[in-house]
């Protein structure tokens, strides 16, 4: 092949860059969206979630920020905790009365971040920790609480 045969036109570079930027976003799109999402031994549904933190055999923790908590509620028997506090760790150990071995249940928004905490918190020492993917609003995992049309409390 001759240099002239190897460049590309200003459409060409311009198709090229538009490829990647779309691949791109579906990528980060997939990854917002927790697509790949599955249920398996570490992590909950969000009636399965409900129902053991109704019968008090895991500390559901709602990991979410106050205004994501006013704007849809918290799920019926979750612990809203933001994982953003400087003491989350030790305010997660508290509500565990100390015991690192009392299984507890993650969920967020739509997974991701209850993804990311679930192991975290795993290093920190805790060893239960489930996921509920689909989050409040739903994921690729499953439609999520509020659509599943699980109670919520007002905060």
């Amino acid at each position: 092949m001759t240099q002239s045969q190897l460049r590309l036109t200003r459409r060409q570079f311009a198709g090229l860059g538009a490829a990647a930027v779309l691949t791109g976003g579906a990528v980060y799109g997939g990854w917002w969206y927790n697509v790949t999402a599955r249920n398996g031994t570490e992590t909950l549904t969000p009636p399965q979630a409900h129902a053991r933190a109704q019968a008090g055999t895991l500390v559901l923790v709602d990991i979410r920020r106050p205004d994501e908590w006013a704007l849809t509620g918290v799920g019926q028997g979750a612990h809203p905790l933001d994982m953003r506090r400087d003491d989350f760790t030790a305010a997660l150990s508290n509500l565990l009365q100390g015991n690192p071995d009392r299984p507890i249940a993650l969920i967020c928004a739509r997974g991701a971040r209850s993804r990311f905490m679930v192991r975290k918190m795993q290093q920190a020492g805790f060893h239960t920790v489930l996921d509920v993917p689909e989050g409040m609003l739903g994921s690729g995992a499953g439609p999520g609480w509020i659509k599943r049309g699980l109670p919520v409390t007002q905060l």
